[in-house]
């Protein structure tokens, strides 16, 4: 399920996000001093391309450098980025076949604000560190059960 769910989250909204991301990303290499904010860009534009399966948690080891990062971000990229998920999802979630990636869509929008102190891993990865995922985008909804 989880590959189909990615096969059609990239034909219908995930490429396009990940275009977006890795203009942010070039953007930000050609202004050198921002490479750090590229590498993020690309981080999360692969998540963006093929989200199904996978979370987000924070890390333990995020401080003030990580909340600079971000306010920093958002400026540059984060706002315009996030932008592009609230309207792919609004457009996805018109249709009924859409609607699963229009919500999947939106729950993309914090990481896509605020990147810095988070890490992108498995949704089992997740699980077997002990953590709560923070944004997570489901494989199947039996794949995860209520807690």
């Amino acid at each position: 399920m989880r590959l189909l769910l990615n096969i059609i989250w990239f034909v219908l909204a995930g490429l396009w996000l990940a275009i977006g991301y890795a203009i942010a990303a070039l953007i930000c290499f050609i202004l050198i001093i921002t490479i750090p904010f590229g590498i993020a860009a690309l981080r999360i534009g692969v998540f963006a391309l093929w989200p199904f399966g996978k979370t987000v948690i924070k890390r333990a080891d995020a401080g003030a450098g990580s909340a600079i990062g971000n306010v920093i971000w958002f400026v540059l990229c984060g706002w315009w980025l996030a932008l592009g998920h609230v309207i792919t999802g609004v457009l996805l979630c018109l249709t009924l076949i859409g609607i699963p990636l229009g919500l999947a869509n939106f729950k993309l929008i914090p990481v896509s604000l605020l990147p810095f102190g988070r890490d992108i891993v498995s949704i089992d990865e997740a699980r077997a560190r002990g953590l709560e995922p923070h944004v997570a985008v489901p494989a199947h909804p039996a794949s995860n059960p209520p807690r």
